[in-house]
């Protein structure tokens, strides 16, 4: 690894904002915005979202409704819950300042390992490696770590550096620039599942493509089970002491069982048929209660809402009367578990 991957980082990626003008306020701001979300989506929210929180103390003031609205597109909200409740911390603790301690970093609410070294390596060009998704690829594809992906994964690359057995070459550059070049190899040449050897600025470098194994490393966990995030709102119109619901038909979970009016808000899953996606809008959503269940592969997230037969057919464009009136009291009523425990909460 030497200045020429560092200078391929800089002509194709500097322009990047979160890159230009660097503060560990906007450092801090991205790192969080990029989790679960591509660079191009955060293209177009992170300038806006600064204009209106400019910095630790205005992020900290705000009120949850405003961040909550700004972060609008980014997805995953509890993220935006995160960074406020950081921002809170420092605020309160530091003066609005970040602390360049790794120690009291990993205090505030919502900053683990992976972002308290992105504060401190490419925030503040510190010495030391913010382990990512693409760096924990690379690292162990680079120098065929025989260890499975995961945390026992990154703790092992963490003590290799530390006994200064891999990425030695890091004292001599930036370490800003030396993480940031190995991110944008990991999303350019060095993907999960495929990787472009052949064009790969560390191929020189690397154990793998001279053993030819490619994508061998890292390792993975046979039969690992994969877990999807789901989001469902469920609508909540009563009548009479009942709800409107629907039955499941055989092809779905829960076939036969009874649920409250449900559609899907985000899934990680884009093949999910069990329920359709809502297509109209719900002011002040993620304000809006919620239970937790799971089901099979999915950990799912059910907010809800109680409304009339009008406000529900101007969100949804249905009609209540494709829906059932069902008894919830009635212990023939064959509600499904997640309708229950929603009703349970009104």
């Amino acid at each position: 690894m030497n200045q020429k991957l560092i200078q391929w980082s800089k002509e194709n990626f500097s322009d990047l904002p979160w890159r230009k003008n660097r503060t560990l306020y906007r450092t801090l701001v991205s790192e969080i915005m990029l989790q679960q979300t591509t660079v191009s989506t955060v293209l177009n929210h992170f300038e806006r979202f600064l204009k209106v929180f400019p910095d630790v103390k205005a992020l900290a003031k705000a009120s949850s409704e405003d961040v909550l609205i700004q972060w609008k597109g980014l997805g995953y909200y509890r993220r935006a819950r995160n960074l406020k409740s950081a921002c809170e911390y420092f605020y309160e603790n530091f003066k609005g300042q970040i602390p360049l301690d790794y120690e009291l970093l990993i205090k505030a609410p919502g900053i683990g390992d992976y972002t308290a070294n992105a504060i401190l390596s490419i925030g503040a060009d510190k010495k030391g490696i913010c382990l990512d998704a693409n760096l924990e690829r690379i690292i162990a594809r680079l120098y065929c770590i025989e260890e499975f992906k995961g945390p026992k994964l990154i703790k092992k690359i963490h003590n290799m550096y530390k006994d200064n057995l891999i990425l030695s070459e890091l004292e001599n550059f930036s370490a800003r620039d030396f993480n940031e070049s190995l991110m944008d190899v990991g999303r350019v040449y060095c993907q999960a599942r495929k990787a472009d050897c052949l064009h790969c600025p560390l191929k020189k470098n690397c154990k793998s493509f001279k053993l030819k194994k490619g994508t061998t490393y890292p390792k993975l966990i046979l039969k690992q089970k994969k877990f999807f995030n789901l989001e469902l709102i469920r609508f909540v119109i009563q009548k009479n002491g009942k709800v409107y619901s629907y039955k499941k038909n055989s092809d779905q979970w829960l076939s036969n069982q009874y649920e409250l009016p449900t559609f899907i808000l985000q899934s990680e899953d884009n093949n999910l048929k069990q329920y359709p996606k809502l297509k109209g809008h719900i002011e002040n959503l993620y304000f809006l209660d919620s239970i937790m269940t799971s089901i099979t592969k999915y950990k799912i997230t059910n907010y809800y809402l109680i409304c009339d037969e009008k406000e529900f057919q101007k969100i949804t464009g249905e009609k209540v009367n494709s829906f059932e009136l069902v008894n919830p009291n009635d212990a023939k009523s064959n509600l499904s578990t997640a309708s229950l425990k929603v009703l349970s909460k009104i």
